[in-house]
């Protein structure tokens, strides 16, 4: 721990997205706080909020868990907060071989896994029951047009694994030249074309129960998909069953401490959940509940 007392995160993927959220919202809360917050990022640069970013290699790189390793135990900090997908399922199996347990801000390294792949994650929450857009593998079909026959009308396509809005995809048009690219690594979901949410979500890792700030992103990188260029705390009552989803879903999921959605309403205002993101997203700092749960309720956060 740092001295005078002081509480140690250590965030990952401080330069991204969403740790630069993370690191403007330490700064907000500012000294009276009492933390000592340390960024690593694959790409270091400094970051407001931080008071250093190191290095540390990519998740896919071998020297990954040696490295990370050797930061915390250099570091020494209360709390490990990673933000940075392709981490999740290492960093979850590395917390229980190396007892970082109680330290680490993630879930069980099985839940972290199935939220990882947004197939496994469709399966998953349709077996519970929770409402999902109709999806299959890519594999699935013989081309574009078998797609669109199928789902009766527009889809979405994007990579199982990947961050973000990264390789998201309308096709609407049977001749589009993007289908040609897409294998059994791909997901396929029917088009939701109504209002989409991104809900906060944190889950006790104590008695399961939930906070919940819905988002309605009110600007998309890409049109009609993506990432999310503006959002808008939704606090009229207009979203309870948003809420209600999300909630559902991190239950169904099993999931523990922050967790990002993406929701989007069908055609006829049936709220479905469209991916999940097992950690802090990017738009955290609309939702700073989440932020405060974890330093106030999260089991490595000293008293």
């Amino acid at each position: 721990m740092a001295g005078g007392g002081a509480r140690t995160i250590l965030v990952t993927g401080a330069a991204g997205p969403a740790g630069r959220a993370l690191g403007a919202q330490l700064l907000a809360r500012g000294d009276a706080l009492g933390v000592r917050a340390v960024g690593v990022d694959m790409a270091p640069v400094p970051v407001p909020g931080f008071d250093v970013v190191e290095a540390v290699p990519a998740a896919a790189d071998p020297r990954y868990e040696g490295a990370s390793l050797e930061l915390v135990n250099r570091f020494g900090p209360d709390l490990v907060v990673p933000t940075v997908s392709e981490e999740l399922p290492r960093l979850a199996a590395l917390g229980a071989a190396a007892a970082l347990g109680h330290r680490l801000v993630l879930s069980a390294p099985g839940p972290t896994a199935v939220a990882g792949d947004k197939l496994l994650t469709m399966w998953a929450l349709g077996r519970q029951g929770v409402a999902v857009p109709a999806h299959a593998g890519a594999d699935v079909f013989a081309d574009a047009a078998e797609a669109l026959a199928w789902a009766g009308g527009p889809v979405v396509v994007k990579p199982r694994v990947a961050r973000g809005g990264r390789g998201v995809r309308v096709v609407d048009d049977a001749d589009d030249p993007a289908w040609d690219r897409l294998d059994a690594a791909w997901i396929v979901q029917e088009f939701a074309p109504g209002t989409e949410y991104s809900p906060q979500v944190y889950r006790s890792p104590g008695d399961g129960s939930c906070v919940v700030v819905v988002l309605r992103k009110t600007g998309l990188e890409h049109g009609r998909v993506g990432n999310a260029t503006a959002v808008h705390r939704v606090d009229d009552g207009s979203a309870t069953d948003v809420a209600a989803l999300a909630a559902s879903t991190a239950e169904a999921l099993d999931l523990a401490g922050p967790v990002d959605m993406d929701v989007r309403r069908l055609a006829d205002g049936t709220p479905v959940v469209l991916e999940v993101n097992a950690r802090f997203g990017a738009v955290s700092a609309d939702a700073p509940e989440l932020l405060d749960a974890v330093l106030g309720e999260w089991p490595g956060t000293p008293r």
